[in-house]
């Protein structure tokens, strides 16, 4: 049995998905959060036994007249009778407090003959608002069950679950709406064509012809109908706007003899005065940069002492399996390979769950949605719109995701372009590059009046992709071509309460893929540097020992000398040497030595191994293991000139080109996915990397 979640975006349908079926997709406080289907199973209550069901949560649409992809998932399952997840019910969910809109959908999926149960949401901030709903009337009226519900406190569950199981055997309702009356001739031409199971399936099959790819129909089917469209010179829109008032009129009915709205205004209060604050033109866009600046200062600020203690636990555990095995290659490894690697990343765990914790935050308030509403006029001006803010925004914590989330975004050019600018957006991956190199090359004393030096350059950092994200989105759209027209559509939440649960649940969730996901493939990379920095072609490892043991050596040197300089000769002669020297050329116009190079290439992955790669190299040879990987780069000097090797120049050239690489495998696959061409992926991959080189070079040549 297939149930499907359907609804207006935002009313809580991934929050009852959750409820019901145990799991934990991702929730927020603004529209677009589900951008494709997600499925999960339920037990429904039934007399005596135990019914499962598969429950399937579709993205948000507000009709049956798809304008964007996601709505076309949502489209494509009710309405294709062929398609895997075509339902035998639907759990119509809606919003109480906006009862009026979304029977709308509701009153198209019902004379769409599909089994309906309606799940009446936020049923507490309709009693707040003192919004009465004659439930068993409205049921009635639609001849459909009407379940009240709070899904956020798990009320009404268990009758929804009831009306579920028993809703397969409802009997047959009658229309709304007299759809024949708009077009009998067509419907009934069409029903001869098509396999349809009543007036209005075939009417919503006739305004889709375009993407009628969707409902698998063949080509000569496909002919036969757009021949039958052409000869009765049939209109969509002109039809759809019929519909649409033919439909309100009915809504409007049922509106009037079931719900009574108080004296009070239904509207919240606090939320138009936080609005008219936090949407204002000037003001809104000040508070929104206030805002990033507090996260990114706290980040760094409240992040330290974990961060401290995480340091000093591995340092601890490094000399511990150090001393404690037996010496070879195995201890070795261990310590010098994979601990080193993972040592790398784990520190920056406090500053990941910190991040994701504002972000959870900031979704769950309501307030994203109000960013993108004050963004909008801006983002027009450089070919996005509003609704583009919100993937840019998620591309902070993964562009992945993000990309996805541009599916909401019904013009192909602006989707497009946001796909194509999005990865420049700083992501978490790139938070443990920047927080190593800022460390290493801003004094952690340093301030500008009350503010932290450390704070203001990560925000610098994450503005300088932003702008450098509208840029190319202003360069592209005077590239790519289109006579598309461009709206923007948002309904703005009411301000909420975080929750708490779901903060704490995005932030573990988040920090374990971060260590895990990352993990697997530091681990895996770690290895295979540790077998590079370790052994070298021919006996080039004996002649350096020989070398090193010869009487004139140790005249001169201190054994702890000798350590080192054996170390460093070993690691510049191994593998892993070899092929950062071949490296070295391409990147030392940067300030890049060969070490940085064999992380850049690593990185390729992922932009984290970054730091999983140098701990791992800065390790090889160090048989003490009690110094940090921040430590042990500091105190790297080049052979060349005698400094240190991470200067501010080199710093801020190596910061500038993670700003703008494409240092993400993850991310290239899932822009062909959404594209379905490789042509945007390599050309993002191309401009992505020129703008980094060219900016790393000024910056290095500038500030040398």
């Amino acid at each position: 049995m297939h149930v499907a979640l359907v609804g207006n975006p935002n009313c809580g349908k991934t929050t009852l998905f959750n409820v019901l079926t145990g799991l934990n997709q991702k929730i927020g406080n603004f529209p677009g959060v589900t951008v494709d289907k997600k499925t999960g199973e339920i037990e429904l209550g039934g007399s005596g036994s135990k019914q499962k069901a598969t429950l399937i949560d579709l993205p948000g649409t507000y009709s049956l007249y798809p304008k964007s992809m996601d709505e076309e998932v949502a489209f494509q399952a009710l309405c294709d009778p062929e398609n895997e997840h075509f339902p035998d019910v639907t759990i119509l969910v809606a919003d109480a407090t906006n009862l009026k809109r979304s029977l709308f959908l509701c009153s198209q999926v019902i004379d769409l003959k599909i089994p309906v149960v309606f799940a009446l949401n936020m049923m507490d901030l309709a009693e707040r608002h003192n919004i009465k709903i004659d439930i068993k009337k409205l049921s009635e009226r639609l001849g459909v069950p009407v379940i009240k519900l709070n899904a956020r406190k798990k009320e009404g569950i268990e009758e929804l679950k009831q009306a579920i199981a028993h809703t397969t055997a409802q009997p047959s309702r009658k229309d709304l709406i007299q759809i024949n009356k708009i077009a009998p001739e067509t419907i009934e031409e069409m029903k001869k064509i098509v396999n349809v199971n009543c007036d209005f399936s075939a009417f919503i099959l006739a305004n889709n012809l375009n993407i009628i790819s969707l409902v698998n129909l063949n080509s000569t089917k496909k002919a036969a109908l757009q021949k039958l469209l052409d000869h009765h010179n049939f209109e969509p829109k002109k039809l759809q706007a019929l519909e649409s008032i033919e439909r309100y009129k009915v809504i409007s009915e049922i509106m009037e003899s079931t719900v009574v709205e108080g004296k009070e205004k239904t509207t919240n209060k606090h939320t138009a005065q936080l609005d008219s604050i936090l949407t204002h033109r000037i003001w809104g866009y000040l508070i929104f940069l206030f805002i990033l600046f507090i996260v990114f200062q706290s980040i760094f600020t409240f992040a330290k002492f974990p961060m401290d203690l995480i340091e000093a636990l591995f340092i601890q555990l490094s000399s511990f399996t150090a001393q404690h095995l037996p010496k070879g290659v195995l201890n070795d490894l261990l310590v010098n390979g994979i601990i080193a690697g993972l040592s790398g990343i784990a520190v920056f765990i406090p500053q990941i769950a910190l991040l994701f914790a504002f972000i959870a935050i900031l979704e769950d308030t309501g307030y994203m949605s109000r960013v993108s509403f004050i963004m909008d006029k801006l983002m027009r001006k450089f070919g996005l719109n509003g609704k583009s803010v919100i993937p840019l925004i998620s591309g902070v914590a993964c562009a992945v995701p993000a990309i996805m989330s541009a599916r909401n975004i019904g013009n192909w050019k602006e989707r497009i372009i946001t796909i194509m600018v999005t990865p420049l957006m700083s992501c978490s991956a790139r938070l443990p590059v920047y927080t190593l190199l800022i460390s290493l090359v801003i004094p952690s004393d340093a301030r500008y009046y009350f503010f932290n030096l450390q704070g203001l350059v990560l925000m610098g950092l994450y503005l300088i992709g932003f702008l450098a994200a509208i840029f190319s989105a202003w360069i592209m759209k005077f590239i790519l071509q289109s006579k598309e027209k461009s709206y923007f559509i948002m309904e703005l939440p009411v301000y909420r309460v975080p929750r708490w649960k779901n903060v704490g649940y995005t932030m573990v969730e988040k920090v374990k893929v971060f260590l895990f996901d990352a993990g697997k493939v530091i681990i895996a990379i770690s290895v295979i540097l540790w077998v590079l920095s370790s052994y070298a072609p021919g006996k080039k490892f004996q002649e350096i020992e020989a070398k090193y043991t010869s009487a004139v050596i140790t005249a001169q040197l201190t054994p702890a000398e000798i350590n080192a300089q054996e170390a460093s000769e070993k690691l510049e002669s191994s593998y892993a040497g070899i092929l950062g020297k071949k490296i070295e050329p391409f990147i030392a116009p940067l300030g890049f030595d060969w070490k940085i190079g064999i992380s850049l290439v690593t990185s390729l992955a992922a932009r984290e191994v970054f730091v999983g790669t140098m701990s791992t190299i800065y390790s090889v040879g160090d048989a003490e293991n009690t110094k940090s990987i921040r430590e042990k780069m500091l105190a790297e000097i080049n052979p060349k000139t005698g400094e240190k090797v991470f200067t501010p120049a080199v710093g801020i050239s190596l910061m500038l080109f993670y700003v703008f690489a494409m240092q993400c495998m993850s991310t290239i696959a899932v822009v062909y996915r959404e594209t379905k061409h490789w042509k945007w992926p390599l050309i993002q991959f191309v401009y992505m990397g020129a703008l980094a080189y060219i900016s790393s070079f000024i910056a290095y040549w500038f500030l040398k």
